[in-house]
């Protein structure tokens, strides 16, 4: 190795450390997208559950249910419209 281009070789590499792939930030864009989707699933199946509490009378499950409907409505708007559907 030629003592002149070792700096410009160590800012090179120190340059592809610090910055993130574009499959990397694909990798990362998708892995948060399925940890939104999971999440919207959890609160679905609780906010169905609470509905029906309240639905029975439960006064505290009915405040509940707004709260968990409210996150997950949140969540879904923060979702990409263009997402491909599962079949």
């Amino acid at each position: 190795m030629d003592v002149a281009t070792l700096p410009v070789r160590g800012a090179a590499q120190a340059a592809d450390w610090a910055t993130t792939s574009q499959d990397e930030a694909d990798r990362n864009r998708g892995r948060e997208l399925r940890e939104r989707e999971e999440r919207i699933g959890e609160l679905s199946r609780d906010y169905e559950k609470l509905a029906e509490d309240c639905n029975d009378g439960d006064d505290d499950a009915c405040r509940e249910a707004v709260t968990v409907r409210r996150e997950m409505d949140e969540l879904i708007e923060s979702l990409p419209s263009d997402l491909p559907e599962d079949d």
